[in-house]
């Protein structure tokens, strides 16, 4: 089966209150079945679809491919479904790996420790197999896995992103509490901004809102600028497909336009 056609349902988190907006984007891209959450929008595509959000969208912080859903009663419970999962489907043992954790449980209470017992539960499937283990990398892991736990049913995801989609890559630099890129998007998205008339931020600070404004006037994909996505470092599942993200991400400069009204 050609991966890059294979359907994935797929989630794109966001901040509170952006969800209607991230969904119109989706809607842009042709995402299909979308659906709005807390927080969040699900929505299918394609592994194109998975390189069309990482790169053009405005209000999404990460794009996430869920690969399992099971009940959890305990952490032995917990451990045990993990290593269920045949991990060598999505990384090798030479391959690093990073876990994110997110709890809305009665049954846990700390996710620093979710996290540390979901990575043992993959790393000692591949010590048992191969007498070695794959290594942690916090910044730039092969895998970055999510994990979020309500109540008593555990979902895993894949991070397509790597860093938050927030981090677009224009500024290495901030000062003191700027705001962040997806919020500030969102405002120039929600204003109803025709991108022609005169945009005035009455409240610039680090200059965020008209940042972004001016990447939305010129039709700037905010992935522009990055250098680096969680799937590039894809050799098992979903494979990096150079030559599909190239097609991609030419087609995005081609459309920029730097012409003022």
């Amino acid at each position: 089966m050609n991966e890059s056609s294979t359907e994935l349902r797929l989630i794109a988190k966001t901040i509170f209150g952006l969800e209607e907006v991230l969904s119109n984007e989706l809607k842009k891209l042709g995402a299909r079945d979308i659906e709005t959450h807390n927080r969040a929008v699900s929505f299918t595509g394609d592994l194109g679809v998975v390189y069309k959000c990482n790169l053009y969208l405005r209000t999404a912080l990460r794009i996430l491919i869920p690969i399992a859903k099971f009940e959890v009663q305990d952490e032995q419970s917990l451990y045990d479904e993990v290593q269920n999962i045949d991990w060598e489907q999505y990384m090798g043992v030479d391959d690093t790996l990073a876990i994110d954790c997110v709890l809305n449980t009665p049954i846990f209470t700390h996710s620093q420790y979710i996290s540390q017992k979901t990575k043992d539960a993959i790393v000692d499937q591949f010590r048992d197999k191969h007498g070695r283990r794959p290594s942690v990398d916090l910044d730039k892991p092969t895998m970055r896995l999510h994990v979020h736990i309500f109540n008593n049913v555990c979902s895993l995801a894949l991070d397509s992103s790597g860093e938050s989609l927030h981090k677009r890559g224009y500024r290495d630099k901030t000062n003191l509490a700027p705001i962040n890129e997806v919020l500030a998007a969102g405002l120039v998205l929600l204003s109803g901004w025709n991108t022609k008339s005169n945009f005035v931020d009455p409240m610039c600070g680090s200059g965020t809102i008209l940042i972004e404004a001016a990447l939305i006037a010129a039709n700037i994909p905010p992935g522009y600028y990055k250098e680096d996505f969680g799937f590039m470092r894809w050799q098992r599942y979903l494979a990096f497909d150079l030559e599909l993200w190239q097609a991609i991400y030419d087609a995005a400069v081609e459309r920029i336009s730097l012409d003022t009204p």
